[in-house]
């Protein structure tokens, strides 16, 4: 059986750098996301997400390659009402041999458990790896990540914030099964990485069958 390994948690809490960090750690297939959100400073295609139109995004709808999917009501970076969307699409990344690394929510992560459940022929076993900080922190990370863009959007921060604190309630979380063996704080990169590491490396030994074929000595 294989397993994905599922990194999550609240907007600037440096889930996406330890994303990237662990594909360098660990030898797993990366599943990327697709979004219809415009591309952030710095970012590409097909490495950090898919970015796709609202219009390519029905047709996968339609197509019925869809396994999950989040819309947003934002303000962009004109000031203007928009609507993002982040989604899980059935697509050739799945067919790939061995365990897999991706992001997401816990709106995605309950989704995609879901549909493991219901599509045991998958043999898909998931990790859910919850990353921690306090919101003070976070603000200033957040506010500190957004001076970078050309256009910062500072009411774009204060609607994440206030969604991300309803979507990961502790209420949401519990009912997810997520407890302190899955958090991570991560106010050390390199002690969080550390924790990640050695938590993913006993769960996968734990799972039937599974020989650890995957795991790359740490060299660095």
């Amino acid at each position: 059986m294989a397993n994905i390994i599922y990194i999550m948690g609240k907007s600037s809490t440096g889930k996406d750098t330890i994303y990237n960090l662990l594909k360098g750690k660990i030898d797993v297939n990366t599943y990327i996301l697709y979004t219809t959100r415009p591309k952030r400073e710095g970012e590409e295609n097909a490495k950090d997400y898919y970015f796709i139109t609202e219009e390519q995004f029905k047709k996968l709808k339609e197509q019925g390659k869809v396994i999950e999917y989040r819309s947003y009501n934002v303000v962009n970076s004109e000031g203007k009402p928009d609507i993002w969307t982040y989604a899980t699409i059935d697509d050739n990344q799945w067919k790939a041999k061995g365990d897999f690394l991706t992001i997401g929510t816990l709106e995605s992560y309950n989704s995609i458990l879901l549909f493991l459940k219901t599509h045991p022929e998958r043999n898909l076993n998931i990790l859910p790896v919850y990353i921690l900080i306090d919101e003070e922190e976070r603000k200033t990370r957040a506010i500190k990540r957004e001076g970078k863009e050309k256009k910062p959007n500072l009411k774009e921060i204060a609607r994440r914030f206030a969604a991300d604190n309803i979507d990961f309630s502790d209420e949401n979380l519990r009912k997810a099964g997520i407890t302190k063996e899955e958090t991570f704080e991560n106010y050390n990169l390199e002690e969080c990485i550390g924790k990640i590491l050695n938590y993913i490396k006993i769960k996968t030994s734990k799972v039937e069958n599974k020989k650890n074929l995957w795991w790359r000595k740490i060299g660095k």
